[in-house]
């Protein structure tokens, strides 16, 4: 089974941009800025988007959650890196 929410880059064309996916239903791409979660965000649906406005805020909630605990977690690990 796959993961609610994958980090997914491409920096070499896009490379102050991240994508956040969410692989379960209803499934989209959202793309923002490296810097700040909320910044230039666009939401790419890949099933049909939800109707229910509560639904999408919830959603957002928990990938900006998943975004920056991913942060904080690749920020941690290079501090452990430099500290060997």
């Amino acid at each position: 089974m796959l993961p609610k929410f994958l980090l997914a880059d491409n920096s070499q064309e896009l490379p102050d941009t991240l994508f956040i996916i969410h692989t379960h239903s209803p499934k989209c791409i959202i793309e923002c800025d490296v810097e700040d979660f909320t910044s230039n965000q666009t939401v790419h649906w890949l099933d049909k988007a939800p109707e229910d406005e509560n639904l999408i805020v919830d959603l957002m909630d928990e990938a900006e959650t998943f975004y920056n605990d991913e942060l904080e977690s690749q920020e941690d690990l290079y501090d452990e890196e430099f500290d060997d």
